[in-house]
This record gives C-alpha cells, sequence and structure tokens, in this order.
C-alpha cells in the first residue's frame, strides 16, 4: 500500500529488530492516517534534498520500541516519526537543511548518523536537538552540534 508517490506503508513499519526477534509491527487502522502525514513530511523533506530517503525506522509497536531502546513517549509509537538518512548527504547536513527549511515538524533530532522527524497530534514546536549516546543514556541539546 503506498502512502504517497515515494513512501509506502511496509516501508514505514519495516524492522530489523522486529524481524530479527520475530516482533509484530503491524501498525492498527488508528495509525495509518499518522504514517501518511509522516509520508507526506517525507515527500518534502526529498524535494527540499533533491533526492531519496530512507528510512531506518518509523512506527514501532511497544514490543519493538522496548526492544529498539525507545522513549516510553516516542513519537514512533504513534506512527508521528521517522529516522532517515539520505545517501551523499552527512545526517548533520540533512538535520541543518530540514532545520532551515518550512518544513513542520515537530522534533528534529541529529543523532550521529541518522536524524530523527517527528511530527505531533498539535501545532508542531520546531524544536531541534542534537543527540548524544553515552554509557547510562541518551542526552539532548538543542540545536545542532
Amino acid at each position: 500500500m503506498n502512502l504517497t508517490q515515494h513512501f509506502s506503508l511496509a516501508e514505514l513499519i519495516d524492522s530489523q529488530i522486529a524481524a530479527r526477534r520475530g516482533i509484530d509491527n503491524t501498525p492498527g487502522a488508528a495509525i495509518v492516517p499518522n504514517l501518511r502525514r509522516v509520508a507526506e513530511t517525507l515527500e518534502l523533506v526529498r524535494a527540499l534534498v533533491s533526492r531519496p530517503v530512507t528510512v531506518s525506522s518509523g512506527y514501532r509497536s511497544p514490543a519493538l520500541n522496548i526492544a529498539a531502546g525507545g522513549s516510553r513517549s516516542s513519537a514512533h509509537l504513534k506512527g508521528l516519526a521517522a529516522d532517515i538518512n539520505v545517501t551523499g548527504i552527512a545526517a548533520r547536513d540533512l538535520a541543518k537543511t530540514i532545520a532551515k527549511s518550512s518544513i513542520a515538524f515537530d522534533q528534529l533530532i541529529y543523532e550521529g548518523t541518522w536524524v530523527h522527524v517527528g511530527l505531533s497530534e498539535g501545532a508542531p514546536r520546531r524544536e531541534v536537538l542534537t543527540a548524544w549516546f553515552k554509557p547510562g543514556g541518551v542526552t539532548y541539546t538543542k540545536g545542532i552540534s
């Protein structure tokens, strides 16, 4: 099922972790409209950078989110987020490009080797963060560092 011209439902629910661990990552019907919104946002990113966008993580079922070490309040649980890369563009540069654009997002997080694009159910905050992965957890700072 295509959500948009370049993004399918299968692409936004695919997970290597789920496949390895036998976790069912099928979203409920209420999640699909959120995934369509994410796909529409990713189409805007694709147009902005004039290159295909690769999704490494989209929707996460509760079991998958735990297995992936995601936050209990992760937008991935509602189908409102995607972790992405673009071949030929460093993740840091991709995050900066999206942050400077007019694309609506709630959270944009530069996570070292990928970029998290999160949407909200309400008004988007346009919060831009950098994640720092250290033993014992992740911390976040404002902006792209």
